[in-house]
């Protein structure tokens, strides 16, 4: 079974637990009860998501600064059982 984590809306204050998290505004997808995940694989998807919202927040940080962020896929892992991820690199340019 694939997991999703989505956006919660615009970059505003999200509720989250009876909190409000600032920044990006992401939160996980509630979780799959039919996951097929072995544990090992659920904690480095946690890895991963965890790493990606702390990422996403740092350019909404870097933005608010003043800079343009892109993330461009520079390369791409495989391993040799036919798995595989992007790997990226950021593109940073001035602001006006």
């Amino acid at each position: 079974m694939t997991k999703f984590w989505t956006a919660a809306g615009p970059a505003g204050a999200v509720p989250i637990q009876g909190k409000e998290q600032r920044m990006s505004g992401f939160k996980d997808a509630p979780p799959d009860d039919r996951s097929e995940l072995t544990p090992e694989q659920e904690s480095a998807i946690r890895i991963v998501a965890n790493n990606l919202h702390r990422l996403n927040d740092a350019v909404v940080k870097a933005v608010e600064a003043g800079v343009t962020v892109e993330l461009m896929r520079t390369a791409r892992y495989h391993n040799e059982t036919g798995n595989w991820g992007d790997q990226l690199t950021p593109v940073i340019r001035p602001g006006k």
